[in-house]
């Protein structure tokens, strides 16, 4: 079950189904699309991904998967990667909170997402050993970006998981914390983003994003700057945060 929530220019979208663990099959993914949708139309400034119960998302549902008839295709290509596209040019700042397992498409949405803060014990990385399964959903690019290719599929063939605080030292997420505070931290991170200056925010996204998938290399991401500042000087909030140092205040953005 996906949930929707959308208050103060915030969207919190909850994968609520603790029993199965948040694993996921395809009317959930199409579920959980349409509530990236429904976010967007709205006009939110940052959005927060979560997961109620002991995990975050154990991955795909295969609960009752027969794998003789397995669309393996339609399931991956045709509702996974599209939703991770979503995610990841969604045009606002995002954040996950991610405790327990995040495992298959589950640690997709944590790669598609802008921050991860995840809890200390949460536990991250590829269980396709023991399926006979490939891992999936942007896990192999996000091992090897951060790990390296030696320690990646040292992860793959052996099946064992990252606890969130390696996780975090190996660069894959951004902070680790205890369970209690997981929550409260991501939901400040969110609420800081959506009184920030949003366009500012999304050109910085649009960078990293460039560097991230190699379009950009060092002198083209200093040009991608110089055209993003000249852009920016023309929007309400650049002023904003001019005319606010100036006169010795907090700035008052609102993201246009």
């Amino acid at each position: 079950m996906i949930e929707l929530e959308i208050a103060d220019g915030i969207a919190r979208v909850t994968l609520n189904a603790p029993e199965r663990l948040n694993a996921l099959g395809p009317d959930d993914l199409r579920a959980l699309t349409a509530a990236y949708t429904e976010a967007e139309a709205a006009g939110v400034r940052a959005l927060v991904l979560r997961g109620e119960g002991r995990a975050f998302c154990a991955g795909r549902d295969i609960s009752g998967v027969d794998p003789a008839t397995d669309d393996v295709s339609g399931y991956l290509d045709g509702l996974v990667t599209p939703l991770l596209r979503r995610i990841a040019a969604f045009p606002a700042p995002t954040f996950a909170a991610a405790q327990g397992a995040s495992l298959g498409v589950g640690l997709g949405l944590l790669v598609a997402t802008d921050v991860v803060y995840v809890t200390e014990d949460a536990k991250v990385g590829s269980p396709f050993a023991a399926l006979g399964a490939a891992l999936d959903s942007g896990g192999h690019w996000l091992l090897v970006s951060r790990l390296g290719p030696q320690r990646a599929l040292d992860l793959i063939f052996s099946g064992r998981l990252l606890s969130g605080t390696e996780a975090v030292a190996g660069g894959l997420f951004s902070r680790a914390l205890p369970s209690s505070e997981v929550r409260e931290a991501v939901d400040a991170a969110a609420a800081a983003a959506a009184s920030g200056a949003t366009e500012a925010f999304l050109a910085s996204k649009r960078i990293v994003a460039g560097l991230r998938d190699g379009t950009l290399d060092l002198w083209g991401s200093v040009a991608a700057e110089n055209a993003a500042q000249a852009a920016l000087r023309d929007t309400n909030d650049y002023r904003e945060g001019f005319r606010a140092f100036q006169e010795k205040r907090k700035p008052g953005f609102t993201g246009s």
